[in-house]
């Protein structure tokens, strides 16, 4: 927590000191890092009209405060450092003083329990998890959970919460997703990593929206106007709507409790892994990637970084065809410039919610930026369908992000995929003008797959890991040749009815 010093005149006959009031937002505390190579914003609060300087890694600025007593300074740019600055804060004869700071990047992640899921609950199930928290000693990774409840306005400060310095002992409450991602990026550049994480299990995207970016679809618009009136029932019952089971979930109540008060901090982007409360009984994830639009602006505009990075984690396998639109819904949201998309299909096969491998997660999400942002060439995608051709009885499908080549891939452990030279490829099905879907062979030839089915005689359709399960013994195995899973895909989806109602509850 900031050190604040004040210094106070006493009279001879003995008189109390006035209460201080100069204060940062409670996002500033010791041990936070600050966004390398960009303005930083600093703010609080201060007597109304007192002048407020911040000084810090040699520099000082001042300004006033307004009316109400708020105040805001942007730092000169700064490089990234490693050591641990003082970073003051003086007014009048108050002094707040941070201690422990860094120079680095901030990345903040978002979305629900996948996000959410904390480093200890992989160490309880996987003994790579075990072996990633006993060698979690980087003192240069910083954590700052934000806990606060959903609000119906937007909240003008947090009510607690500090930054973490990641070792053995403390990186057992950070998001798993969060913290292997971060460590990726940190061993790559070599520079600080901050994580502010405001993710909240059991939550839809809405709420993260703030209200004002609804707009722009006709979903998104009555959203918003449903959620002003609190009719919950009409969300219900609309396309792309969800089964409102707490105030939390209506649009901007997450938005303004966890992330108003936090923005705009200075970061370098953002990261997401949700959708599964979009997809429960009876809800609709159709007209998701509007809603994943929506977030992405709008947490731009907060941020004050038009072209803020977003990168985010396709949902793995689970039991619902809801599952298989919202995976074709996140491939779409790709279109929004400035994003990237983590494919974990083929990751677990035990229709688990929770699957506990994170470490691929993380290490896949970090792909996106180590090569759009950072400049690293490497791979950082696996195949994404592009376009399939039909040629008498067969398709021919080609792909995105291929040029290494194609394989049928198979995972010996955490990490590690490798060729199945005799292996065949599941999960491919053709359809023809009736609708019905039926299982076909395929065969990688070169960067296509060619699909065919003596079931269908003349296709006009085809699909991959679309089937709401995969069979443990014939998994999701598509790969590029950089041993990265293709995303699952269907070529028409006019040929796939869905029926929120026979949506299974997680």
């Amino acid at each position: 927590m900031p050190r604040l010093v004040a210094f106070f005149l006493f009279a001879l006959c003995g008189s109390f000191p006035a209460l201080a009031v100069l204060h940062p937002a409670k996002i500033f505390s010791e041990h936070m890092v600050l966004q390398r190579d960009t303005e930083v914003p600093v703010w609080g609060k201060a007597d109304a009209g007192a002048t407020v300087t911040v000084a810090f890694a040699g520099q000082s600025a001042s300004a006033k405060t307004d009316k109400t007593g708020f105040w805001k300074i942007k730092l000169e740019p700064m490089k990234a450092s490693a050591e641990g600055r003082s970073l003051e804060i003086s007014s009048g004869d108050e002094r707040v003083v941070i201690e422990d700071v860094l120079i680095g990047d901030v990345w903040f992640a978002g979305g629900q329990s996948n996000m959410d899921y904390k480093i200890n609950g992989m160490a309880r199930r996987m003994d790579e998890g075990k072996a990633l928290t006993e060698s979690a000693n980087y003192p240069a990774i910083r954590h700052r959970k934000v806990n606060e409840r959903n609000s119906a306005a937007p909240q003008p400060d947090l009510t607690g919460g500090s930054w973490v310095v990641c070792s053995p002992k403390s990186v057992h409450g950070f998001s798993g997703v969060a913290f292997v991602f971060a460590r990726r990026l940190h061993l790559e550049l070599k520079i600080p990593i901050g994580v502010i994480d405001c993710a909240w299990g059991g939550t839809p995207i809405e709420p993260y929206v703030p209200a004002e970016a609804f707009t722009g679809h006709p979903t998104l618009v009555k959203l918003a106007k449903y959620a002003k009136a609190g009719d919950t029932e009409a969300i219900k019952k609309m396309p792309g709507g969800t089964f409102v089971r707490s105030p939390a979930w209506l649009v901007g109540a997450i938005y303004n409790g966890r992330i108003a008060p936090v923005a705009p901090y200075g970061i370098r982007g953002a990261i997401w892994y949700q959708a599964e409360s979009n997809c429960g009984k009876g809800e609709d994830p159709r007209d998701y990637r509007f809603k994943q639009r929506a977030l992405i602006e709008g947490w731009r505009k907060s941020f004050e970084k038009p072209h803020l990075p977003f990168y985010f984690v396709q949902l793995p396998q689970w039991k619902s065809y809801a599952w298989t639109y919202a995976r074709e819904e996140q491939l779409q949201a790709m279109q929004v410039k400035g994003t990237g998309m983590a494919v974990t299909i083929d990751l677990d096969n035990a229709n688990d919610i929770h699957p506990p491998n994170k470490i691929d997660v993380g290490e896949r999400l970090a792909l996106w930026p180590l090569a759009k942002v950072y400049g690293k060439k490497i791979p950082f995608s696996g195949p994404l369908f592009r376009k399939a051709e039909f040629r008498a009885t067969e398709a021919v499908v080609h792909f995105d992000y291929a040029k290494e080549g194609l394989m049928i891939g198979r995972i010996v452990g955490v990490g590690k995929i490798v060729e199945d030279k005799d292996g065949t490829l599941n999960g491919f099905e053709l359809s023809g003008q009736d609708g019905v879907w039926h299982p076909a062979k395929a065969k990688v030839k070169g960067q296509a797959v060619l699909v065919k089915s003596l079931s269908v005689k003349k296709p006009v359709a085809v699909r991959y890991a679309c089937h709401p399960e995969a069979p443990k013994a014939h998994p999701w195995n598509l790969y590029s040749k950089a041993d990265l899973p293709a995303s699952p895909f269907c070529s028409d989806w006019n040929l796939m009815p869905y029926d929120p109602a026979e949506n299974p509850m997680h």
